[in-house]
């Protein structure tokens, strides 16, 4: 059975003009990520409406473009080091679209933590790495 996050940890304090809600949970520091940086992040996904929880991930690589536009908004608000709670309506997260454990229409909320940034050039350097030493591996990325 899927933990279930308490309600008081499904709510956001602030929203954006897109309707994004967020809340920083822990100011970071420096730079934010742009929309072609990768983002190393730990994070756990909940439905806003009974908190199931339905995907969580730990030191894991999101290409900030390639995500749902919710949390790629929410990734460009947050500074490495940071942590912010994000709650994503369905038009800014799968929609009328069942993906998965998610429901058609669901509300989400993620608690993210920023570990690192990487910029697109940096992602190009280190997966030219990756193919000259095939022993590291790459781990697979969620998709939109």
């Amino acid at each position: 059975m899927a933990p279930i996050i308490p309600a008081a940890q499904r709510l956001c304090a602030s929203r954006t003009k897109s309707g994004l809600g967020y809340t920083i949970l822990r100011e970071g520091a420096g730079a934010k990520p742009g929309a072609t940086d990768t983002v190393m992040i730990n994070y756990i996904g909940y439905l806003a409406a009974n908190g199931a929880v339905f995907d969580q991930g730990m030191q894991s690589a999101l290409p900030v473009d390639k995500v749902i536009s919710g949390f790629s908004q929410g990734m460009q608000m947050a500074a490495r080091t940071g942590i912010i709670r994000l709650c994503i309506p369905a038009s800014l997260g799968y929609g009328a679209t069942a993906t998965g454990p998610i429901p058609a229409n669901s509300d989400l909320v993620f608690q993210v933590e920023l570990i690192d940034i990487k910029t697109a050039a940096e992602m190009t350097t280190i997966r030219m790495g990756e193919a000259t030493n095939p022993a590291t591996g790459n781990d697979a990325e969620p998709q939109k």
